[in-house]
């Protein structure tokens, strides 16, 4: 094959030498020459589009001049199959079809297959031509094949990621990726490609990775063409299809010696140097990146981060994860790539355990490099904010395993955090039981203590407990006994700022939450609860920044519910009660386990005059909690100073037919 003008414009002798044409305008005309293939072009057509205001005549005498030089390059009779044939009215090239990349292309989408269509995706290395300068007057010329072909590629990344997934060639795979890759880099919202490389997350087994690729779709397809993803890519993350394990968990031979887990107090993690996939010019930045994602991650108390210093003594050398692991005695592994293109970057990182080489979290960042300084301060609060609850959940899924006779009082409080996120009465007794089993272990352990009063806390709030009385003094009390041993832990301090919050104290609330996000600024809990005191406070425009903030950062978090149901209150404050209905109404549709919500949903739906959705979930609310009143809900001490926000969902209910008393 030695015509290339799929990227950049490149032509090669029968000696493999490059051509070298002698004008840029006589390599664009054999480009247009090789785009027309058999049935050529028109002289007249040629030389109007090519010289352009220049008369018939020498229009005409450019164009043969240009002939001339791609003859020579081609000699005929010459051990050539690339000749040049006209007659007076057309120019046409003949060539075997091998020749050409754009004919090669064709025939391999046109043959099917596996194979072929993953050899067809290696062969389009870029847009026709997208590397050669063209000047403006001859854009119109190729713009259309430009087009066709950029539409034949991203069909081809959609057809294969489907064949894919049925056939599981891991090279076909990582051609397709590859391929789909570049699409996005030129067309971020290239639905096409964003559903390719959904389909190959979760052929791989990584549905988290596939959850942000398909928000990453939307967001793009919001930003630049107003619009939502087609039912097509939504359908494959509402309802995915069945995955094998993920490839790092499966690679491991199943006589692979179980690993013991570690005694330890807390997870450790170290941040490895990224691999610069770009010139050495962009070390600096490269290190940069680590560096700010190891000094985020520092901020999480929940988990040891290992040194800069520490890590960097490995740049440069490829090292087995488990090896890291031994030599520095740390749970988790955070490696990563940083490419340049243009004046584009990305960053990809993933969070490996550092026992079992499974990874456990991966996501990939873009951005231009206009700003280098702001893009690594921006990538680190991203990473730092999604690697947390990876990591916490890696946690959960080790304490689970545990004999219960080999449990402590840090592994009890993980088996704890699932239940919390339940948001039921029942979810929330199981939490507090495990949480008193960990304290009779340790009472001093501040962080059961903390989790413990926002247990108590939500009981009142949500009238789960049929004594609010008892319950108000036993949250106080908890937070009384978690002061002073939780300084130093921003988990335990927003926790007890929640249960502050939810007695009624927004001034001391605001206190605790502050002092978590000074520790940890991308604690995403730390600025969801620090939203609801936004909404206690009657601070709509506040709660808001707060809750998406919150979401930016942990996109993914099991708490993204709550998230959601913040913004949702801080649009109901603001009087948007049709964004709040809309949140709300996914919600109780993608969390059926969240009943308070169908509360929400009631007051804001008969705010918005939607009465039908209104009713309906009203119904629903009381169905679960039969003794529920209006009454009940407005002596609740978090909404002691919100007397505007009170009384609107006051009426909100009560339009929607929720008993006042």
């Amino acid at each position: 094959m030695r015509i290339r003008l799929l990227g950049e414009l490149s032509v090669f002798s029968s000696s493999d030498q490059p051509v070298r044409f002698t004008t840029r305008k006589t390599a664009l005309v054999f480009a247009a020459l090789v785009l027309a293939g058999r049935r050529g072009v028109r002289r007249a057509l040629l030389a109007d589009g090519f010289w352009p205001g220049r008369g018939e005549a020498q229009a005409r005498n450019s164009l043969r001049q240009a002939l001339v030089d791609i003859r020579r390059a081609f000699p005929a009779g010459n051990s050539t199959a690339i000749e040049i044939e006209s007659d007076l009215e057309t120019v046409r090239l003949a060539a075997a079809s091998g020749e050409a990349d754009l004919w090669v292309f064709d025939h391999l989408i046109e043959q099917g297959g596996v194979r072929s269509l993953a050899a067809a995706a290696e062969l389009y290395r870029g847009d026709l031509l997208s590397e050669t300068s063209i000047p403006d007057e001859l854009e119109q010329w190729f713009q259309p094949d430009r087009g066709n072909y950029r539409q034949k590629a991203l069909q081809l990344v959609d057809r294969l990621s489907r064949e894919l997934n049925a056939g599981g060639d891991v090279a076909g795979e990582q051609v397709c990726e590859r391929l789909a890759e570049r699409l996005l880099a030129s067309e971020p919202a290239a639905e096409e490609a964003h559903r390719a490389m959904i389909r190959i997350y979760q052929h791989r087994g990584q549905a988290n990775a596939a959850m942000r690729q398909y928000l990453l779709c939307r967001e793009a397809l919001g930003r630049e063409l107003g619009v939502e993803p087609e039912a097509t890519t939504r359908a494959l993350i509402e309802t995915p299809p069945e995955a094998p394990p993920p490839e790092s968990s499966a690679a491991v031979k199943s006589d692979t010696p179980v690993a013991v887990p570690r005694e330890r107090e807390q997870p450790s993690v170290v941040v490895m140097p990224f691999d610069n996939l770009s010139s050495e010019e962009d070390d600096y930045f490269v290190d940069g990146v680590v560096e700010e994602i190891t000094a985020a991650l520092s901020r999480v108390r929940d988990f040891f981060v290992i040194a800069r210093q520490s890590a960097f003594t490995y740049k440069g050398r490829f090292i087995d994860v488990r090896e890291v692991g031994a030599e520095l005695g740390v749970t988790y592994v955070v490696e990563g790539t940083v490419r340049r293109g243009g004046d584009r970057l990305r960053i990809s990182v993933q969070l490996v355990d550092a026992e079992s080489r499974k990874q456990l979290w991966s996501d990939r960042y873009e951005g231009v490099s206009a700003d280098l300084f702001e893009f690594q301060d921006r990538i680190a609060a991203q990473v730092a904010g999604a690697i947390h609850p990876a990591v916490r959940h890696a946690e959960i899924e080790s304490a689970t395993r545990k004999p219960p006779a080999n449990l402590r009082a840090y592994d009890l409080v993980m088996r704890a955090f699932p239940k919390l996120w339940g948001q039921n009465a029942v979810a929330i007794a199981e939490a507090m039981k495990t949480l008193e089993e960990a304290l009779k272990l340790d009472p001093k352990y501040g962080r059961a203590h903390a989790l413990l009063a926002w247990c108590h806390a939500l009981n009142i709030t949500y009238l789960w407990s049929p004594n609010q009385a008892a319950e108000l003094q036993a949250t106080l009390d908890a937070v009384d006994r978690a002061s002073g041993l939780i300084e130093d832990d921003p988990t335990a301090l927003t926790a007890c700022g929640a249960a502050v919050s939810l007695s009624g104290d927004q001034q001391r609330a605001a206190a605790l939450i502050e002092s978590a996000l000074a520790l940890d600024p991308n604690n995403a809990w730390a600025w969801t609860r620090f939203g609801w005191v936004g909404v206690y406070r009657d601070e709509a425009a506040e709660a808001q920044e707060r809750f998406e903030r919150a979401i930016r950062l942990s996109p993914l978090d099991p708490f993204l519910f709550n998230m959601r149901m913040g913004l949702g209150a801080a649009h109901a404050l603001a009087g948007r009660f049709s964004e709040a209905v809309a949140i709300a109404r996914d919600v109780v549709t993608r969390h059926t386990n969240v009943t308070w919500a169908y509360r929400q949903l009631a007051a804001w739906a008969a705010m918005n005059d939607d009465m039908k959705t209104a009713h309906w979930a009203a119904e629903r609310f009381l169905a679960i909690q039969p003794d529920y009143t209006i009454a009940k809900y407005i002596a609740l001490p978090s909404l002691r100073d919100v007397s505007r926000f009170r009384e609107t969902m006051a009426e909100g209910m009560t339009k929607a037919g929720l008993p006042e008393n």
